[in-house]
């Protein structure tokens, strides 16, 4: 039988049904294996073995005592530290939260408990979600599973490299600007960002609210779709939601072909100075793949993604200015004890200078700027304007294919240390950030290796609610490819230098 740590969620929930393993004995193998190499990879920051057996253990009564039971029951999730869940840690790897426990459970989280999944640990991030690698965590830097010198990809690096590693069967993360593809791709598993609206944000620590939305992160395609028909649906508690019922995206996997649909290529993403040879051929072949299946690849264009970066390092960073203000010392977070005799300025500026790191206070600078007095409409109501033409961009594009193909980043994971300049991180955004900014769903698919031996990440986007296409194109790709491979177990104290 294959080792419980190298099952997909379908294929645990499978053998869970037919008694062959318990939830108990796949939690404590997975615990396990984290206790073992974790500390090569650094995925988690939190986690709490004893509820997430208790958990483990009702879960297997329930099941003893034939109670009816959802698709998932059992099973355990690892979960992104900027998502609340009742009761743990919640700090975005930042110093600005150490301490705090959240009292109540996002929605994401309630609907995994209401279809029996466990919440199994907090995985690390870049803080407060402001980063592609994960070297902006306040706690730890977590290795990329196939080369700890390189980057996991951020700002949910923890949860892909958790998935990854195997020391995870599934994980949550967000996505503001490519923050569960990205480290998907660069970690070489399935990364899905659903249509804005599609999942609700209630519980989870906002950085900029018109672009944040959580999605999977997995270790194939039908269980990325497994979990979205369990995460979508309206929620009353926020009133960005769509109307959209869950369910159905499992079964647009029943004909998992590409035979008839349109595919585009936009020549804006392959046609570009600084994308890797490898990641275009990549793409190119996962063209032709589809092509032999029996689609139609299709020229598209999207004329103004070279306005994409600055827009997005617009509106984000001013509403990051906005949604961060919150956290003041006074009301939460962390509070500066020696400067409380200088007086409550005095307090406040030192809390917030010592609690946020140095990429979110320049964010939450480069945010105030933009919306201060006399500069609002030069900069943020021009990079909305913008915005609303990136999104017609895609409309006119979706006229003229169902799906189209994309890398996720211009290269695979870089070295860590390697970006030294804040903007040359910004531009490896530019293949996903379009899709936050146009509100349509991304799926991160893995496509292979590179020379020097780091996965390849393919990004299928779609139109407004169109997840089941993107889906229904992942997973014919996945089985022409061949499913996901997964690196080699890591040695201990992996992590160059740490």
């Amino acid at each position: 039988m294959t080792a419980l740590h190298d099952l997909t969620l379908h294929e645990a929930a499978a053998l869970l049904d037919r008694g062959e393993v318990t939830a108990q004995a796949l939690c404590a193998a997975l615990l396990e294996r984290r206790q073992r190499l974790d500390g090569a990879v650094r995925a988690f920051v939190h986690a709490d073995a004893d509820a997430v057996l208790s958990a483990a253990a009702a879960a297997d009564a329930r099941r003893r005592a034939g109670a009816a039971l959802g698709r998932l029951d059992g099973l355990p999730i690892a979960i992104k530290d900027n998502l609340s869940v009742a009761g743990q840690p919640c700090g975005c790897a930042s110093r600005m939260l150490s301490g705090y426990t959240a009292v109540y459970d996002a929605t994401v989280v309630e609907r995994l408990r209401a279809a029996g999944m466990i919440p199994d640990g907090r995985t690390n991030m870049d803080e407060f979600a402001m980063g592609s690698s994960t070297e902006n965590s306040a706690i730890q830097r977590t290795a990329n599973p196939w080369n700890p010198a390189h980057v996991p990809g951020g700002s949910s690096g923890g949860s892909a490299a958790a998935v990854a590693a195997r020391l995870a069967l599934a994980a949550l993360g967000s996505d503001t600007g490519g923050s569960i593809r990205q480290p998907a791709g660069f970690c070489g598993v399935v990364g899905l960002k659903p249509t804005y609206g599609r999942v609700s944000r209630y519980g989870l620590v906002a950085y900029a609210s018109s672009l944040d939305q959580i999605g999977p992160i997995t270790r194939d395609v039908r269980d990325a779709a497994l979990l979205m028909d369990i995460l979508a649906g309206p929620d009353r508690r926020d009133a960005t939601t769509l109307p959209e019922p869950a369910g159905g995206l499992e079964a647009a996997l029943d004909d998992a072909s590409a035979r008839g649909l349109r595919v585009g290529l936009p020549r804006e993403y392959v046609d570009v100075e600084g994308l890797s040879s490898e990641v275009r051929q990549a793409v190119e072949g996962a063209a032709a793949r589809l092509r032999d299946q029996g689609a139609v690849v299709v020229d598209v264009s999207l004329p103004r993604t070279r306005y994409a970066i600055a827009s997005y390092y617009i509106i984000a960073t001013a509403e990051a200015s906005a949604n961060l203000a919150r956290f003041d010392s006074i009301r939460y977070g962390h509070r500066d004890r020696q400067a409380e005799s200088e007086g409550l300025l005095e307090m406040y500026c030192q809390s917030r200078a010592t609690g946020f790191g140095p990429e979110v206070k320049r964010r939450i600078i480069l945010g105030t700027y933009v919306l201060s007095s006399g500069y609002y409409d030069a900069y943020y109501r021009r990079a909305q304007q913008v915005r609303a033409l990136i999104r017609d961009d895609f409309t006119q594009a979706f006229q003229r294919c169902d799906v189209i193909l994309s890398p996720v980043a211009p290269t695979t994971a870089f070295r860590a240390g390697a970006m030294t300049s804040p903007l040359e991180m910004y531009l490896s955004d530019i293949y996903t950030i379009s899709a936050n900014l146009a509100g349509i769903p991304g799926l991160s698919l893995p496509c292979g290796l590179s020379s020097d031996g780091l996965p390849i990440g393919l990004q299928i986007l779609g139109p407004a609610l169109g997840e089941a296409a993107v889906l229904r194109v992942g997973a014919a790709l996945e089985q022409s490819l061949g499913g996901t491979r997964f690196p080699a177990d890591l040695p201990p104290r992996a992590v160059p230098g740490q």
